[in-house]
């Protein structure tokens, strides 16, 4: 899954200057599964007061899987977003992607979801291949 870059982006990228906000754009428009996803967690943290958010419901199909793999697998992907909704992203197993203030990175919370403890525990026989 790949972003649909235009190519005044590509341009701009070309010389060195890009205007984050039109990347977000990108990424709002090329990835709409998981930006769903993190609209959701942001707005849980956010407007509901939650210390902390998660989605762990397995994508519907491999289009929305590689959407998913592909926002939290790219460091300026995954960045931009994280300014975007000042949240800090957090990825476990294979679609269990969970939303921290960035102020909260030394919570309890935010500390035993990032472990290799929550991790092992957060494995199963169906999630091996995906």
């Amino acid at each position: 899954m790949s972003l649909n870059v235009s190519e005044t982006l590509v341009q701009q990228a070309a010389v060195g200057e890009v205007d984050e906000r039109v990347f977000v754009e990108t990424i709002r428009q090329s990835l709409p599964y998981a930006w769903g996803i993190v609209e959701k967690l942001a707005y849980s943290l956010y407007q509901e007061g939650e210390e902390w958010a998660n989605y762990g419901v397995a994508p519907p199909n491999e289009q929305a899987w590689g959407q998913l793999l592909r926002m939290v697998g790219g460091d300026a992907i995954r960045g931009a977003v994280e300014r975007h909704f000042n949240v800090k992203l957090a990825f476990q197993n294979c679609h269990i992607l969970a939303a921290f203030r960035p102020d909260q990175l030394n919570s309890e919370a935010y500390l035993e979801f990032t472990s290799i403890r929550s991790q092992i525990l957060n494995q199963t026989p169906e999630l091996k291949d995906c």
